[in-house]
């Protein structure tokens, strides 16, 4: 590992610095610094600047309206965005660009490249994901959504759950069970399903923080175009897998900067409360140092094999595991030092139930309370530290694997469950 960058990754930082100084105002203190309804209106017009500077999907080709940016660019605008303060796209490029988009580009057809992405990029299309079920959440392959091909449409009945954003989104995509006699991991096809339909209806989960950025989603009869298939029939787990990938892409750049500027907010919490002089939380705190700085090599090992342009393993579990498991630690002592105020939380809460609250945001006891709150999911989406444990054992100790009861096909298995 090489924790040095090469001089153009140094040369086109000077010139990511000289973009943000150009566009954002001279007082500005992060995102977080904004109220809600602000805050919304800004990031539509910064991502539409970015969309004029061809700093939109900065990973794709030019040729489909991205970038075109190189690995090496990419980590650096993504590094120099978030100490900044600012997002690198808009509220659903998550979705849209970074996973679906991406997963197009990878896996589609001409046909569906030319209709999905200059929509992506517009906005016009808003994307959530389809990929849990209340059966088949941690075991994804156990997912039992079913479409049937019915002329030149597939009718999609079943349910999913844990659905970000769906109550915002006007198209979806979703895992579905095409041939129930294959095994579990086969016979599973990838779909992109319109959701202004009747056929489907989400219904908002409120979590403990107040927030209901997940909902379930339910497919009775719903229906999509049969050329609405990305990656072929039955392909559907491959495809999945490369989307997952996509989905971690640049942790690996971004969450050490995001959890270093929280630890700092942290201790300035301590000072401000009167506690950074208990050597027990001083401690603790010193100990959330070192997790954040070990955080920063294991992202640095990361980026160093991305960079040489190797694929993505199993190993990148070590750092889904690493950072939700530290999220929950830096959090409790964020309470701990708030003591009986955390009883009642006054101030901003976080704009969003992910990660850390923004930057700029105030150093209030909402603002880390829901931030507590937001850390305990942490452990859960985007695969559960169980089974990022598994992965690990299995795939990168060579331990011998958990027993398996499943064989023969889906359909076998269920009924054998039964």
């Amino acid at each position: 590992m090489d924790p040095t960058y090469p001089e153009e990754a140094e040369r086109y930082r000077e010139k990511i610095r000289a973009f943000l100084a150009e566009h954002l105002p001279a007082d500005w203190a992060g995102i977080g610094a904004l109220g809600p309804e602000e805050a919304r209106r800004w990031a539509e017009e910064w991502r539409r600047v970015l969309y004029d500077n061809g700093l939109l999907a900065a990973s794709w080709p030019t040729s489909v309206g991205g970038g075109g940016l190189s690995a090496l660019e990419q980590v650096v605008l993504a590094e120099e965005f978030v100490k900044a303060g600012v997002p690198t796209g808009g509220s659903n490029d998550t979705f849209g660009i970074q996973m679906v988009g991406n997963t197009i580009l990878r896996w589609g057809s001409d046909e569906q490249k030319g209709y999905f992405l200059p929509r992506i990029l517009s906005g016009e299309h808003r994307w959530c994901q389809g990929y849990s079920e209340p059966n088949a959440g941690s075991d994804l392959a156990n997912l039992g959504t079913r479409a049937v091909l019915d002329g030149d449409e597939w009718v999609i009945n079943g349910q999913k759950i844990w659905t970000s954003a769906a109550h915002l989104a006007n198209w979806i995509f979703v895992l579905t069970r095409t041939d129930p006699d294959a095994p579990k991991h086969k016979g599973i096809t990838f779909l992109l399903v319109p959701m202004d339909q009747p056929g489907v209806t989400v219904r908002p989960i409120r979590m403990m923080s107040g927030a209901s950025e997940f909902n379930e989603t339910f497919f009775t009869d719903a229906r999509t175009a049969k050329d609405n298939v990305v990656g072929g029939v039955g392909n559907g787990w491959a495809v999945a897998m490369t989307l997952l990938g996509y989905e971690r892409g640049e942790a690996a750049a971004t969450h050490p900067i995001l959890f270093r500027m929280e630890l700092d907010r942290l201790i300035s919490l301590a000072r401000q409360e009167g506690r950074s002089e208990d050597p027990r939380i001083r401690q603790r705190l010193a100990a959330c140092y070192e997790k954040v700085e070990a955080m920063r090599f294991v992202g640095l090992r990361t980026l160093s094999r991305f960079l040489a342009g190797e694929t993505p393993g199993p190993e990148g579990s070590v750092f889904k595991l690493f950072w939700s498991e530290y999220h929950k630690q830096v959090t409790e002592l964020a309470v701990d030092i708030l003591g009986p105020s955390a009883m009642a939380p006054a101030g901003r809460w976080p704009a969003s139930a992910f990660m850390t609250d923004d930057a700029g945001a105030p150093n209030d006891s909402a603002s880390w309370v829901g931030t507590f709150f937001n850390a305990r999911a942490g452990t859960i989406y985007a695969g559960t530290s169980q089974v990022q444990r598994n992965i690990l054992g299995e795939m990168v100790l060579g331990l011998p694997k958990e027993p398996s009861v499943t064989r023969g096909s889906w359909r076998e298995a269920q009924q054998a469950s039964l």
